[in-house]
């Protein structure tokens, strides 16, 4: 799906590297065009011809047919199958280029001449008609087919020849012929490859548009209908006002874009494929946001609408379109939360930077943006430039990795250079077999980190398995005669198996027996295969939409991560795991394949995960080949009765879509049932054994909940008490009734509770009352707001104050505040403080 170019896969069959099934393919295939090189975002909406992710329409020739055929059935199809007028059409050829000591194409000229006039025939340049997809790699000569789609008053006025790679709206590239001939080196040269091969891409969405002879691609019935509903939503018309034109054009683009990857397995996130979608879908809530009023989470709700129109094509969409909406009304909300207060943060940006004369928005400011409210930078550039400002990004940049630099120096080490002592020649793992070998040291080296001092060891053949897929590093030893080195973990590093150990043996030429520490490996692979076995009962309970989105399979627990748009009910729960011990019970021994040709494994049903990248031959892991069956480089048991039981310990989302469980097998499950049943034991114990727990404990529950109620009314009464005395002793000082007392209140609840029901019985109230709450001591000053204004007085101040006799320290509002302390002696001292205010105020 993130492939910006249709070749991008056929790449080795155009160097040589690799030979074809099929030397001649058609296919239409989904591509994503927001970064890089060929970046189409910012056209977006703006024009009506570009697409965050097109359908790419192609033809390929793998050393079969070269420019005359591929030429001669563009037209053909164009012209006699699609029925595209032929006066409308131009064509564009190669015209050399000096710099790369290039020729014009005057093959292709002689081919095109042969069937369209000589004045539809155009010569481009480099950048026109010479198809590279990066600094390096297959490329070579193009011939692009563009149509004028002006109307025939236009077309009079101005010769569509003119306007051929202009940018003008109306005439537009709809196919592009490209034929590999060459390599570009990373010198710069070309090089011929071994073989021609031909290239085609046409856009799916413009194809549409000259078909329907429309003047835009969102007015082809690929898109009016999203149309249609966004007008009726929102109120607003489509072609009255640009802006509102180009939110409505935004929005249906994007959410194509959003579904079709979310539905192939990429959920947004914070970074790399997964962070494209998140910009791309925050982009499209803040277009309906500012322009078509869309206050809360709407891009979901065209779902439905999107399955309808593409399900027949693309059924994965259909199939998933509760999980897709679900996920994507989850990723608004989040946005929806900071969205305003980031676009008032831009609009006072703007006013500050007006009055300073200046346009440009500071990096610093940007990445504050993106870091607080989750604004992508394209978006803050976007926003600057619709109000006529832009960003610094070099500056942004610059913020990014100064945060990326403070993230790597927590994990930084120093590493020496490695110490060869054997011939590298790729070292072999054993540990699929094996957990011990006799192996000698290839090379070693010293490297100091958090954990201090400490070394890495290459062995020729090695049966510690390297972290990966979510499985930790086996640990062990390296024994040479009385002399054992322990293994402290081992991880992959460039292909190389590397393991860490405590210390660098004495002689590293010698010997070595390496031995995997069996009772761990086992506990780990007790724990793997379970994952297996919970992955594909998730799917069994919860529908096909579950797919791995991560792992961690240790010694002591599994943790699986998956995606589905909901908390799982207890009863799924006990779903899940009744399946997962069935299995074990059930005793399946493993079948595990090795060197299996990848499009065999994917026959055979095995579940792949995406993201990861498999070679031409995997490993298949099977347990009942109707139940589980993956791709896995991990360590398994040999038959699932050896995980002995599972049980799940818990189970909650870590992000928008993604539900994470944690589960333990054989040891540590015995050992939570053993800790549960003695705790009933325990309180059975407690509880006089009665015949049935559960309802014995309802029981002194409810009793113990109308003991409460019945404290709260004592509670109840003898505050009422307390205040009706405090009341019956006030004193005057003018108008301002003065309580002051000494009280015992059972919480601080009942000291608040009470000062106000004070307050609000007293016209113009000055209280302090010094409380013993349950042997603590505690001061509340409450005030009329009168006092506050015309005696300047402050209650948080006098508390403060006050909280001196006790030890203590407190604060509050001007019209009530509370204190706590230390010495229960000082509530009378607080008291007598307190009569100097009622002296001032009396005075």
């Amino acid at each position: 799906m993130f492939t910006n170019a249709g070749m991008n896969q056929f790449k080795d069959y155009f160097l040589g590297n690799d030979t074809p099934k099929a030397t001649r393919v058609a296919n239409s295939q989904k591509c994503l065009r927001v970064s890089g090189k060929h970046n189409d975002l910012e056209e977006v909406g703006v024009d009506t011809y570009h697409h965050t992710m097109f359908e790419m329409l192609g033809n390929w020739s793998f050393g079969d047919y070269f420019k005359k055929d591929a030429i001669e059935w563009a037209w053909e199809l164009l012209t006699e199958v699609y029925q595209l007028p032929k006066d409308r059409l131009y064509v564009s050829v190669f015209g050399g280029d000096a710099g790369d000591q290039l020729e014009k194409d005057t093959e292709a000229f002689d081919f095109w001449k042969a069937i369209v006039p000589e004045n539809r025939i155009i010569f481009g340049s480099k950048k026109d008609n010479f198809w590279e997809m990066g600094d390096t790699g297959p490329c070579g000569p193009c011939s692009e087919i563009h149509i004028d789609l002006r109307t025939d008053e236009e077309r009079a006025l101005v010769d569509g020849y003119a306007l051929v790679n202009n940018d003008h709206p109306q005439v537009i590239e709809i196919w592009n012929l490209v034929f590999m001939q060459f390599n570009r080196l990373s010198d710069g040269s070309l090089k011929e490859l071994p073989a021609k091969h031909v290239d085609t891409g046409m856009g799916f969405e413009r194809l549409v548009r000259a078909i329907q002879g429309k003047s835009s691609n969102y007015d082809t019935d690929v898109f009016v209908p999203f149309i249609s509903y966004l007008e009726e939503k929102s109120g607003k018309s489509y072609g009255k006002d640009e802006k509102i034109d180009i939110a409505m054009r935004v929005i249906v683009d994007h959410i194509r874009a959003i579904s079709f990857t979310i539905a192939d397995g990429q959920l947004p996130s914070n970074n790399k494929a997964g962070y494209v979608i998140r910009r791309i879908l925050r982009r499209a809530v803040r277009y309906g946001y500012t322009f078509l009023g869309f206050q809360t989470p709407f891009l979901h709700e065209l779902l439905p609408l999107l399955a309808a129109n593409f399900g027949d094509i693309f059924p994965e969409v259909a199939q998933q379109q509760e999980f897709i909406a679900r996920v994507i009304k989850e990723e608004e909300a989040s946005f929806l939360r900071t969205l305003d207060n980031g676009l008032k943060m831009l609009d006072q940006i703007k006013v500050d930077l007006q009055a300073k004369g200046d346009a440009v928005i500071p990096g610093k400011t940007a990445f504050e943006l993106y870091d607080t409210y989750g604004f992508p930078l394209d978006l803050t550039s976007l926003i600057a430039r619709e109000n006529g400002l832009s960003v610094d990004q070099a500056g942004f940049t610059q913020e990014m990795e100064v945060q990326k630099t403070r993230s790597r120096a927590a994990a930084e080490q120093e590493t020496g250079d490695w110490v060869l002592v054997g011939e590298e020649e790729g070292v072999e793992f054993v540990g699929y077999d094996y957990t011990e070998a006799s192996s000698t040291i290839v090379k070693y080296r010293k490297i100091t980190d958090k954990k201090g001092d400490r070394y890495q060891v290459v062995l020729d053949k090695t049966p510690f398995y390297a972290e990966s897929g979510g499985q930790v590093g086996d640990q062990g030893t390296l024994t040479y005669g009385q002399e054992v080195i322990k293994v402290l973990d081992t991880k992959k590093e460039n292909d190389l198996i590397v393991h860490f150990v405590d210390k660098i043996p004495s002689n590293p030429s010698a010997t070595f027996d390496a031995k995997v520490d069996v009772q761990r490996r086992g506990l780990i692979m007790n724990n793997h295969s379970a994952t297996h076995l919970l992955h594909a009962a998730l799917k069994q309970v919860l529908g096909d939409h579950v797919q791995q989105k991560g792992s961690l399979v240790n010694d002591e627990i599994l943790r699986f991560d998956f995606s589905h748009f909901a908390k799982l009910t207890d009863e799924e729960l006990a779903q899940v795991e009744q399946i997962v011990n069935e299995k074990i019970r059930a005793n399946i021994v493993l079948n595990e394949q090795r060197n299996v040709p990848i499009e065999e494994a994917r026959n055979q049903g095995a579940t792949a995960l995406f993201g990861e990248k498999y070679g031409d031959f995997v490993r298949v892991i099977t347990f009942d080949p109707n139940f589980s069956v993956e791709l896995c480089g991990g360590i398994h048991v040999k038959s699932t009765g050896l995980i002995g039981l599972c049980k799940i310990v818990s189970e909650g989302s870590i992000s928008a879509g993604v539900r994470r469980i944690e589960a333990i097998t054989s040891q540590a499950a015995e050992a939570y049932y053993r800790e549960h049943v003695a705790m009933v034991k325990e309180l059975q114990e407690l509880m006089k054994n009665p015949r049935d727990l559960k309802k014995s404990i309802e029981a002194l529950l409810a009793e113990r909940n109308e003991l409460k109620k019945e404290l709260e009314q004592l509670h109840a009464e003898k505050a009422g008490n307390v205040k009706a005395e405090l009341l019956a002793n006030v004193l005057k000082a003018g108008d301002i009734q003065v309580v002051l007392g000494q009280v015992k209140l059972p919480h601080a609840d009942a000291l608040k509770k009470l000062a106000f029901e004070l307050k609000n019985e007293l016209e113009q109230p000055f209280i302090v009352l010094a409380a013993d709450i349950d042997g603590k001591p505690q001061v509340a000053v409450a005030l009329h707001e009168a006092l506050i204004e015309s005696k300047g007085l402050n209650a948080g101040a006098i508390v403060r104050e006050l909280a001196k006799e006790i030890q203590g320290g407190g604060g509050g509002q001007p019209f009530f505040a509370t204190a706590g302390g230390k010495d229960m002696s000082g509530l009378s001292k607080v008291l007598e403080k307190a009569k100097g205010y009622f002296a001032n105020l009396s005075a």
